[in-house]
Order: structure tokens, then C-alpha cells, then sequence
């Protein structure tokens, strides 16, 4: 049997070696070939460094070849396989020497290019830039590289009367995030970056003053190494450099104490937020209200770019979230920076929306958040009106941040209209601010503001979800049903449906007592849902007006307001809703001191007499809001409801006959047009009540017709001498009659209630 020779290679361990061997051999290569590529590189830089071409042109072309040299660089094999490729130690240093000289080619370069030219110290901020892109092992030695340029800047403009170097705030601005870099090497090395950028700064800033010649009598005294040139604070550690809180901290410090830093630092503000825009943010946030100036400053510098406004406006929003004087902060999910022991943030929030809302940088962004936005600030208005005795003027910031996203979102005639109202001076009374809510939806809809169905998609979303207090949950209702009181017609989605009968069970009782209250305001828009519902709704609100009575400044208007659909509903073929109707308006007719209640006992009823005297009571008490009447009644004449469209063209003729000089030519017009459209009506009974109507509102316009001298006699005439109506159409109600199939089916599922 043969034996091996320990000492015998076998065939596959010299193929093994001389796969390595030339493994190694390419290897070599490939340093050789870089070297050669950078003294080549080097060699066009100088030429166009010397030549005369135009200065953006010779920038451009040699950026091209720093760019490529880079990517030369970036693939080199790290200095340790260098040494794993020699077999002996002359070979070994043969290496490190030749792989030392092609990061010094590419240093020198550098140095050639700012020694000229300190405008070009911006290649050190693409190179910073390239380097973030790439996270090879050379990241070190490439944030090496950039300080000894730097350093030899720093030496460089220590001779110069005047420094012109304008890219230094996005240098600052890369190399403050890498201040935050996992290797504590790469944060080390831009914090001495930072450092070196700073001498070169004041130096800028000295331009036009005499620099002594003397190093020593020289206020900005170079330090004799790296380690003194680090901020007191870092020369300890580093590592504290990397938290963003203490670099945000540390330029508003900067600002503050040096106003000559500011373009520089402001930069930095702005790389920052592209990168982390929350965290930057939230910081910003959470200095003293109100903002000082050097802070306003930081807030336009961290919303100069279009880029990252959604995300700021999220991370406002989320601050938005948080109640002012809270003790407790469960927005952040951690410990705050400020040493104030309440959550003032909302109101830092609020007043720096007024700094982004007008960039122009931000109106894509705040055209996509308009629903948020707009519903935000008006909890947080409220919330402030609580606490105004304690923030003082700082209350006001909200309110502020609503008009400017107003007028920012196109919709400055609301604002303008709303101003006229005096709107905003009232709106943060305890007492108004419910109805505040209610007329800001109702001069939006006004102006058809065209954010209507992304907001309305966000109301419904936010009412599904449930807000998270109970406020927030009355704002939406409120701001929600206004506005589909001024868009929809019957029916109403069936969705809306139901989130008011979720709404009526809420344990909240002041949310269940509120949706029965807008349900009556709403009847013209949803005749279809469940009549227990809406019986309930309507006792609720005459024994919200019995509650009332010792407001008497408000009270008569909201029974005034609410007047048309309880005169309606009497004709409503579920005796629950007819029933309720009648004690409410006794509750109504009585706190206005009229004489109906006697008309609604059940042996004197008679639908057209009640009209009839409330109508009548109208003309001597409060003839002002017939025409208001008028436009309610208006709005039922579209109902599906037969016994509806009669009742509403009842009520209506009694008005006009009673207020039909209060009404404007074109207003008469288009009554005329609405009621001819009835007098086609499939109902034999409608078409003979519309017939009555249109009557009267054409010999209104006839009147209108007339000398405009014998107009305003008879205008005149009418302020003096009231005439008390008699009746007009001779209706009897048909007592449970069913209009249709449908409203049979509606019946029974009325009553299953």
C-alpha cells in the first residue's frame, strides 16, 4: 500500500494556490489601477484648475472626476486583506505604502481644488452625501479625508482678510447627521468636523476687519489639536453629540448668542427635518410659549422644504392630539424636554402653524390635511376657552391658527365673513361656542367650500372611530350634522343613520341630549328614520326650551328656530311623532305667550287653524323671521312624504300672505317656480292646495310690479296696520291615511320601536 509524503502538496492544493495567487495577483491589480486612475484624475483637475474656463463649467467637470475617483475608492479591499496578500514583510509594507499613496492622491486633490477655491469646499458635502449611500468599511477613512481638507482650510483662511465660503451650512447640515452615525469613530470625526466648520465660520464673519498677523493676540485662537477644538461638552464624550434634542438645543443656543451663525445654522435646521422631521419637531415644539424670534426663525427653516411638509404637519397633528394643561403627556410615549410640569405643546403647535401654513412650500400638504387640520384647531379653540383664565393671551393661538388655514385654503371669504359677524371675538365665550361651531359649517356651506367631501369623509371617519373625549365627540356631531343639513336632501344616507341612533345611546348624556336636539333641526333631511327616534328627539327639544326659560335672551330664538318642522310633523302619520309635536308646541307656543294651545287639545285640532294662528302671531310679534320661516318651510316642499309636501304648502301660503312684502323679487320668482312645479303633482289634493299658493305669490309679484312710490305706501301701510288672516285652503287631515308602499313599510318599522 503507497504512502502519502506529508511534505508532497497534492494536485488540488497546488490549484488551490495558484487560484489564490492569482486571486491575489488581481487583486494588486486593481490597487495599481486605482492609483494609476487618480494620478490621471489629479492630472486633469490641475489642467483645469489652471485653465480659463468659465467657473460653473470648470466646478461641473471636476465634481465628475471627484465623483469618479470616489467610486475608485469605495472598492478598494480594506488595508487588512492588503496585508493578507503578502508573503513577506517587504511586501507587506509595499502594500500599505502604495495603498497610504492613493488616499493621500485623493486628499491632495482635494486640498489642490480648495486651496484656490473655498466656494468648493462644497465637493466635501457631496462627497458626505455619496458616503450616505454607501456603508462600506471606508466610511472612516473618507470622514478622515474630509477633516484634513478642513483642517488645512482652517489654517488657510487664518491668513485671509476676508473669507467667502457660502456652502458651509450644508456641510454643517450632512455632517450634523452624522453626529448621530451608530459608529462612535463617524461621530467623533464629525464632531471635529463641526467644529473645524465653525472657526471657518467666524472667520467668514469677520470679513472686513483687520486680522492681526500674530496668532496669539488672534481672538479665535486655533487649538493645537483635535481634542480642544471639540465644545466643552463633548471633549468628555463624544457620544452626546449624537442625541438630535441636544443639537436642536445646542443651535438655538448658537442663535441666540450669535447672530452671525445664523444662515449656517439655520441650514443645518433644515437638513435636519428632512431626515428626521419628527424628532425635530417635536423638539421645536417644546420650548416656552410664546415663540420667541430665534425660534420662529428655526420653524421657517424646518418647513422650507416641500418634501417633508406631510410629515410635519403628521407630527403636528399628533402634538394637536394633547389638551393644554394636561399633567400627564401621552402624545410623545416618553419624557418630555421642557421643566414645565403641564403640556403646553398644543399651544407651541398652534402658533407654529401660523409660521407653516403660508409657506408656499406647504399649500400641497395643507390642501391634503385640510380635514384634520381644520377639525384639530377647532378642538383645540375649545379647550383653550376653558382654559383662558390661565393662558391668558396665549389662548388665542389656536383661533389664530383656524383663520390662517382659512385663508391659506382659499376660503378667505369665510374669514372675511365671519370677521363681519364678529364672529371670532365671541367664539371663545363658553356660552356660544357650540353655535360658533354650528356657523362655522354653516358659512362654509354658504361658500361651497370645495373640501366638502374629503371633510365630511374625515367627520364620518373620526365619528366611527369615537374621538378620544367626550368634547371632541360633541365638536364632530355638531360640526357634521350642520353640514349635512346644508348639503343633503332627503333621504340621508343611510350610514348617517346610524351613527345617530349610536349617538342617542351614548353613554354621554350630554351627546344623547344633543343629537335629539339637531335631529329636530334636521327632519327635512330624515324623514326616514325610525319615528320613536323622532318623536323622542322632538319631546327632547321641548324640555330643552322648558330648561330654557330663564335664558330669555336666547330661548325665544332657538323656539323660533326650531318652529317649521313641529308645525310639519303634525300631519305625521305615526301618532307618536304627531303626539310629540303637539306638546312640544304647547311648551313653545307658551314661552312665546301666543294662544295655541288650546288648537292642539285633540277635540279643537285642526291642522290649518294652528297654522292659521301662528301665523297670525307672527305678524304682531316677530315678523322679522317670517322670512327666515319662509326658506325652512321651503326645504320640506322636496320631501318624498306626501303629507309633507301638503303641510308645507299650507304653511307656506299663510306665510307669504302674512310676510310676502318682506320678500325680494327674486325670491318670490322662485317660490313660484317650486310651487308651479307642484301643480303637476300626481296628489289631487297638492295640486288643488298649490293652486291656492300660487295664487298668492303671484299677486305678490304683481305688487312688485307696481310704482315703486305706491310699493313703499303700502310697505309702510303694513308697519302700522296688521290685518289678521282668515283661512285660505278649507284642509282636512286625513286621518291615517298611508301615502305610499314605502311609507307603509316605514310605519311598521316604526312601530316595531
Amino acid at each position: 500500500m503507497l504512502t502519502r509524503n506529508p511534505k508532497t502538496k497534492s494536485s488540488l492544493q497546488i490549484l488551490q494556490d495558484s487560484v489564490k495567487w492569482h486571486h491575489m495577483a488581481h487583486k494588486v491589480s486593481s490597487l495599481l489601477d486605482v492609483y494609476s486612475g487618480l494620478l490621471s484624475n489629479e492630472s486633469m483637475i490641475l489642467a483645469v484648475n489652471s485653465s480659463f474656463v468659465d467657473p460653473f463649467l470648470q466646478f461641473e467637470s471636476q465634481l465628475k472626476i471627484i465623483e469618479s475617483s470616489f467610486g475608485m475608492l469605495v472598492v478598494m479591499p480594506s488595508l487588512d486583506k492588503v496585508k493578507e496578500m503578502g508573503t513577506s514583510y517587504e511586501y507587506i509594507e509595499d502594500m500599505k505604502n502604495l495603498y497610504h499613496n492613493i488616499l493621500n492622491t485623493y486628499e491632495n486633490i482635494l486640498t489642490s481644488l480648495v486651496s484656490k477655491d473655498l466656494y468648493k469646499l462644497q465637493i466635501l458635502k457631496e462627497m458626505l452625501v455619496w458616503m450616505r449611500k454607501d456603508s462600506s468599511y471606508m466610511q472612516e477613512r473618507i470622514m478622515v479625508i474630509i477633516n484634513k481638507v478642513l483642517r488645512f482650510t482652517v489654517t488657510k483662511v487664518r491668513k485671509y482678510i476676508s473669507v467667502d465660503a457660502p456652502c458651509l451650512g450644508l456641510l454643517a447640515a450632512e455632517l450634523s447627521l452624522l453626529c448621530s452615525h451608530e459608529d462612535p469613530s463617524i461621530v467623533k470625526q464629525a464632531s471635529l468636523g463641526m467644529c473645524h466648520l465653525l472657526y471657518i465660520a467666524r472667520c467668514q464673519n469677520d470679513i472686513g476687519t483687520n486680522k492681526p498677523t500674530n496668532s496669539k493676540s488672534h481672538s479665535l485662537q486655533f487649538p493645537s489639536s483635535d481634542v480642544e477644538f471639540l465644545p466643552k461638552e463633548f471633549q468628555q464624550d463624544e457620544s452626546k453629540i449624537a442625541q438630535v434634542s441636544k443639537i436642536v438645543d445646542a443651535i438655538y443656543r448658537q442663535l441666540c448668542d450669535n447672530n452671525c451663525m445664523k444662515d449656517v445654522m439655520l441650514q443645518v435646521i433644515t437638513l435636519l427635518t428632512c431626515t428626521s422631521p419628527k424628532k425635530v419637531i417635536f423638539q421645536l415644539m417644546d420650548y416656552p410659549v410664546p415663540a420667541d424670534d430665534t425660534l420662529i426663525q428655526m420653524w421657517q427653516a424646518a418647513g422650507s422644504q416641500a418634501s417633508v411638509a406631510p410629515h410635519v404637519l403628521k407630527t403636528i397633528l399628533l402634538i394637536l392630539k394633547g389638551k393644554p394643561g394636561e399633567m400627564e403627556d401621552t402624545v410623545t410615549e416618553g419624557k418630555r424636554f421642557s421643566l414645565d410640569t403641564t403640556n403646553l405643546m398644543p399651544l407651541a403647535a398652534c402658533q407654529a402653524l401660523c409660521t407653516f401654513l403660508p409657506l408656499g412650500s406647504y399649500r400641497k400638504a395643507v390642501a391634503q390635511y385640510f380635514p384634520q387640520l381644520l377639525t384639530t384647531l377647532m378642538f383645540q379653540v375649545f379647550y383653550n376657552s376653558e382654559l383662558k383664565p390661565i393662558l391668558k393671551d396665549r389662548a388665542l393661538y389656536a383661533q389664530d391658527a383656524l383663520r390662517v388655514l382659512l385663508n391659506c385654503s382659499g376660503l378667505r371669504q369665510v374669514d372675511i365673513t365671519l370677521m363681519k359677524e364678529n364672529f371670532w371675538d365671541q367664539l371663545s365665550e363658553d356660552l356660544c361656542y357650540y353655535h360658533g361651531v354650528c356657523f362655522i359649517a354653516k358659512t362654509l356651506s354658504e361658500y361651497n367650500f370645495p373640501q366638502f367631501p374629503e371633510t365630511l369623509s374625515y367627520l364620518y371617519k373620526v365619528s366611527v372611530e369615537g374621538p378620544r373625549r367626550s368634547e371632541d365627540t360633541v365638536i364632530v356631531l355638531l360640526f357634521l350634522t350642520e353640514l349635512l343639513n346644508n348639503y343633503f336632501k332627503d333621504p340621508l344616507p343611510e350610514e348617517f343613520l346610524v351613527l345617530f341612533i349610536n349617538w342617542i345611546k351614548d353613554s354621554n348624556p350630554v351627546v344623547s341630549r344633543l343629537i335629539l336636539h339637531r335631529i329636530v333641526h334636521m327632519l327635512p333631511i330624515i324623514n326616514k328614520i325610525n319615528g320613536g327616534i323622532r318623536s323622542m328627539a322632538i319631546r327632547h327639544f321641548g324640555q330643552l326650551v322648558r330648561d330654557m326659560r330663564q335664558y330669555t335672551w336666547m330661548v325665544n330664538d332657538v323656539v323660533l328656530e326650531g318652529l317649521v318642522p313641529l308645525i310639519l310633523f303634525l300631519e305625521d302619520d305615526d301618532k307618536r311623532v304627531a303626539e310629540a309635536c303637539k306638546y312640544t308646541l304647547k311648551i313653545c307656543t307658551s314661552q312665546l305667550k301666543w294662544s295655541t294651545s288650546r288648537l292642539l287639545k285633540d277635540e279643537n285640532y285642526s291642522f290649518e287653524m294652528v297654522v292659521l294662528n301662528i301665523c297670525n302671531n307672527l305678524i304682531t310679534s316677530h315678523r322679522n323671521y317670517i322670512t327666515d320661516l319662509t326658506s325652512d318651510t321651503l326645504r320640506f316642499l322636496w320631501s318624498p312624504r306626501t303629507y309633507l309636501k301638503r303641510a308645507s304648502v299650507i304653511l307656506i301660503g299663510y306665510l307669504a300672505k302674512s310676510g310676502g312684502h318682506l320678500l325680494l323679487r327674486d325670491e318670490i320668482r322662485v317660490m313660484l317656480d317650486v310651487i308651479g312645479r307642484l301643480l303637476r303633482d300626481e296628489d289631487p289634493m297638492i295640486k288643488q292646495l298649490a293652486e291656492i299658493t300660487y295664487d298668492i305669490f303671484k299677486k305678490k309679484a304683481h305688487k312688485l310690479t307696481s310704482a315703486p312710490l305706491k310699493q313703499n305706501f303700502q310697505k309702510l301701510l303694513k308697519l302700522f296696520y296688521i290685518k289678521k288672516l282668515k283661512p285660505l285652503y278649507n284642509y282636512n287631515s286625513p286621518n291615517g291615511q298611508i301615502d305610499s308602499p314605502t311609507d307603509s313599510k316605514d310605519i311598521k318599522n316604526d312601530k316595531a320601536l
